[in-house]
């Protein structure tokens, strides 16, 4: 591919102002910013998939967090796969595709190294934002390493029609789960779990309290809950979680435009008498684990083992209400955002 196919410039989406409770459309700013050459070392991406996922509502606030919070005026970050236009860097040549960080944007300049190439022809350039990316590493460390999941096991899954849950509990019965049960935000995402994904139970958050569905659905306890909600449904996992149980606590999408402290969990006590480990969980302290995710995982996803779903909004203009609509649970499976190539 010739150089002359970036243009001068291109869009990309700035933070404009910080979101207080739910962001809003005017809390971003689409600009027509310069395509840079790249340099020594560095390449120049078009991009043709944008990740959108929920840590990006914790990078808009100011606060500490363990990412650097997005700064205003400035473009914003997150996962993307593109095609190199021009490369300055040595293993990279025109043509290739290339996983990377720089996502939000149309076209990306950045150093090569902070960068991997991807495979076209092995899967679906989508997959590598999702299933076989970080989402789905995301599952397998939180699975394999955190909760040592193990055959026998009673595991709950909050979230469960996302990016991340619905790889979680089909890894947990491949892993040899003896019941899995997911939580989803509308009937059609539930029977989804069910038919599709393979779950033993599922129910919709919104019909009835989840202390009561979950106990239904799990009349013998849980012996790992993946959390995703956190709120009401790690309050109700804590009061089914059998003896020696495992918590992974992934995210609390529930919590992250809440403007007040939440009152829930209220039953955190109960981790005295039943001795349950609770862990929080970064996947970038996982990566060691991608070589054997890779392999264990694709090999489910090319026998049709392990299935999964995408959003895909098409079009840089779509960025914002992709993002907001998955802070609504609009989404099933990974959000994505695709570009024209």
């Amino acid at each position: 591919m010739a150089e002359q196919e970036a243009p001068v410039t291109a869009r990309e989406w700035h933070l404009a102002a910080r979101p207080q409770g739910w962001p809003v459309p005017t809390d971003f700013a689409l600009v027509e910013a310069p395509v840079r050459t790249p340099g020594p070392g560095e390449i120049l991406v078009r991009n043709t998939h944008l990740s959108v996922d929920p840590y990006m509502r914790g990078r808009m606030s100011a606060r500490k967090s363990y990412a650097e919070p997005y700064e205003l005026d400035k473009p914003m970050l997150g996962g993307a796969v593109g095609r190199v236009v021009a490369s300055q860097a040595e293993g990279f040549a025109e043509g290739d595709y290339v996983l990377h960080f720089f996502g939000w944007r149309e076209y990306a300049t950045f150093d090569a190294k902070t960068s991997v190439k991807v495979d076209p022809n092995a899967a679906p350039l989508s997959t590598y934002l999702g299933v076989l990316g970080m989402p789905g590493l995301t599952a397998y460390a939180g699975l394999t390493r955190i909760a040592e999941i193990k055959a026998g096991d009673v595991v709950f899954v909050s979230g469960a029609a996302g990016a991340v849950g619905g790889i979680v509990g089909q890894i947990a019965k491949l892993k040899g789960a003896a019941r899995v049960i997911g939580s989803a935000g509308s009937d059609e995402k539930v029977k989804l779990l069910v038919e599709e994904y393979g779950f033993d139970a599922a129910f919709n958050y919104k019909n009835g309290p989840v202390a009561e569905q979950l106990q239904a659905a799990a009349p013998d306890g849980i012996d790992v809950y993946f959390d995703n909600v956190g709120g009401e449904h790690l309050e109700a996992a804590i009061e089914v979680m059998n003896l020696h149980g495992r918590i992974v606590v992934c995210g609390m999408i529930s919590q992250y435009n809440a403007t007040e402290p939440t009152a829930a969990p209220r039953n955190l006590a109960q981790i005295i008498a039943k001795r349950f480990r609770m862990e929080g969980l970064l996947v970038g302290d996982h990566y060691d684990l991608q070589p054997k995710f890779v392999e264990e995982v694709s090999a489910w996803v090319r026998s049709g083992e392990l299935k999964y779903r995408e959003t895909v909004t098409q079009g840089i203009d779509s960025a914002v209400d992709a993002f907001l609509g998955l802070l609504s649970g609009d989404n099933v499976g990974k959000m994505l955002i695709k570009l024209p190539e």
